[in-house]
């Protein structure tokens, strides 16, 4: 069975984390990305990369428009692994949380949700109000992870690229991905990367 991944960008700070996972996905091969991106997050692009829209696109396997509610992964009929939101806005966190599929990359977390698969989502917003919070806790109570893109800096990050992909690794991780040299925390205080897969 082919295995896919669905690749969601939304509207927050750090469109970098979403382009990272799919280059790293991109790297690894042998896994079907479908991205959909929202309209914030190209907005965000715009403002805050040095990305082009086609630069993004070609990192995927398949890119769905986020008005297109008649897409592939809009249908629980459709196997993925799961999906990850990278980042993930306060208001798209909300219309998960919510049931609310407005969008194809909220109909799409539905989806996943229902079908009882992983979903990540990397939230990306500080300080938290209570429906923030409130969001999260449903999220969580139906089976999502909430995974806020906080640094780790055990493995002495040279660059803020670094913590980008060691923040997106241990996401895709989640999915049982394993991602070639990404430093873990090991033994006696040491740091241990993965060994490159073949």
């Amino acid at each position: 069975m082919t295995k896919r991944i669905i690749i969601g960008i939304s509207g927050a700070s750090g469109f970098q984390y979403g382009y990272e996972a799919l280059r790293l996905l991109h790297r690894i091969g042998g896994i079907e990305t479908h991205l959909v991106v929202s309209k914030g997050a190209e907005m965000t692009r715009a403002l805050e990369t040095p990305y082009s829209k086609e630069a993004v696109c070609t990192l995927a396997d398949v890119v769905h428009s986020v008005g297109n509610l008649g897409a592939a992964v809009a249908s629980g009929s459709f196997k993925t692994m799961g999906m990850l939101v990278a980042p993930c806005s306060m208001r798209s966190l909300a219309a998960i949380a919510n049931g609310y599929g407005d969008n194809l990359l909220t109909r799409a977390a539905d989806v996943v949700l229902k079908e009882r698969r992983r979903l990540v989502l990397m939230v990306r917003e500080t300080p938290l109000n209570l429906a923030h919070l409130d969001n999260m806790r449903r999220v969580t109570e139906m089976g999502g992870i909430i995974f806020p893109p906080v640094p780790a800096f055990y493995h002495k990050p040279q660059s803020v690229e670094e913590i980008v992909t060691h923040s997106v690794g241990r996401a895709l991780e989640l999915f049982d991905i394993d991602i070639p040299h990404l430093p873990h925390w090991g033994l006696h205080g040491k740091t241990e990367t993965s060994t490159e897969i073949g």
